[in-house]
């Protein structure tokens, strides 16, 4: 059985450990759980490994958040992969720092990334984990905070908090989505 796993974020240094990169660092730390590396792939930095016989593509797309959706819809057509079979990850202003909320579809919640992959796939319905960013910046300063390095203070919470991430995703391949967010959600 084959699983894509979307992690949402920005390429480039400049954009490396910031808060809406969450999506790269959870597949960074999956990856070298597996001991695989990414490779440059066609709109996606790819890398694939196995899990409890499962195969799990993983890919980061390399075309900006805003464009995540044309290399999603790309790899799920590529590698033949239901929808129901994919996860994206992301951050999410509306919750606090480090709270998981796994859901099977809804809205974009204002995330430019999560719109586009809508408009992509012309459906809601496919699985996001959304990791908690808070929402911590003054009104008008969203895309600074969002764009903005972890605090200390942050650091001390996201850093463990990445270890359970890769723990949903493996969840969701194994034992599915229903009792991944029983598990999981808000905890």
């Amino acid at each position: 059985m084959k699983y894509l796993i979307t992690g949402l974020g920005n390429i480039g240094d400049e954009y490396r450990n910031t808060r809406h990169n969450i999506g790269f660092i959870v597949l960074d730390a999956l990856a070298q759980q597996a001991k695989v590396e990414f490779e440059p792939g066609r709109l996606a930095s790819v890398a694939k490994m196995k899990f409890r016989g499962r195969t799990l593509i993983l890919i980061k797309p390399s075309t900006y958040m805003n464009l995540s959706g044309k290399s999603v819809k790309y790899w799920l057509n590529q590698e033949k992969i239901p929808i129901e079979n994919s996860l994206t990850i992301l951050d999410d202003i509306s919750l606090p720092t480090g709270k998981f909320r796994m859901k099977m579809k809804g809205g974009d919640g204002s995330h430019n990334g999560l719109t586009n992959i809508i408009e992509h796939l012309k459906t809601i319905e496919f699985p996001r984990l959304r990791i908690g960013i808070g929402d911590d910046f003054a009104r008008g300063y969203q895309s600074d905070y969002v764009l903005g390095k972890w605090t200390k203070e942050e650091e001390k919470i996201m850093i463990p908090r990445i270890k359970i991430a890769t723990d949903i995703v493996k969840s969701f391949v194994t034992i599915g989505s229903g009792l991944t967010m029983t598990n999981f959600n808000n905890k």
